[in-house]
C-alpha cells in the first residue's frame, strides 16, 4: 500500500495583502502532483486554511484515500485538530469545507513541521508572490 503525503504552504505579503499557496502530494518519495495559485488579498491565515483545504481537494481528484498532511503553520494544524477554538468567522467556514473534505478518506493526519521540512511548498508561495510583486512594478 502506498503512503500519501501532502505538504501545504501559503503566505501573505502584508497581512492582510497579495497571498498565494504552494501544494505537493506525494506517493511514497514520489512527487504525485502539485499546485500553487495566486490568491489575491488574504490574510496568511486565510491562505493557510484555502492550501489545505484545495490540497485535500487535489489528493480527491488524485483518488488517493488514506493521507498525512503537512503544514508548518501551527495554528492551522492546532485548529484542525481542535486544540485551539477558532474564532474567527472565515476560518470557521474554510475548516467546515475541511472537515467535510477529509470525511472523504478512510484515514487523514494533520501534522505541524518545521519550515525547514516543508521547502518546497514554500518556495512556491515566493515565486507567485515575486511574480505577482514584479508584475505590479
Amino acid at each position: 500500500m502506498s503512503n500519501y503525503s501532502l505538504f501545504t504552504d501559503a503566505g501573505s505579503r502584508g497581512n492582510p495583502g497579495n497571498a498565494a499557496y504552494g501544494i505537493f502530494l506525494f506517493e511514497d518519495q514520489k512527487l504525485l502532483d502539485f499546485k500553487g495559485k495566486y490568491l489575491g488579498i488574504k490574510t496568511n491565515n486565510q491562505a493557510e486554511f484555502i492550501a489545505l483545504k484545495d490540497g485535500l481537494g487535489l489528493a480527491i481528484k488524485n483518488e488517493i484515500t488514506n493521507i498525512n498532511c503537512f503544514a508548518d503553520s501551527e495554528l492551522l494544524i492546532k485548529q484542525i485538530n481542535g486544540e485551539y477554538k477558532i474564532k474567527n468567522m472565515e476560518l470557521k467556514n474554510i475548516i467546515e469545507d475541511i472537515k467535510s473534505l477529509s470525511s472523504m478518506f478512510e484515514t487523514i493526519t494533520f501534522t505541524h513541521i518545521p519550515r525547514e521540512k516543508n521547502k518546497l511548498a514554500d518556495k512556491m508561495v515566493n515565486i507567485i508572490l515575486d511574480t505577482v510583486q514584479h508584475d505590479k512594478s
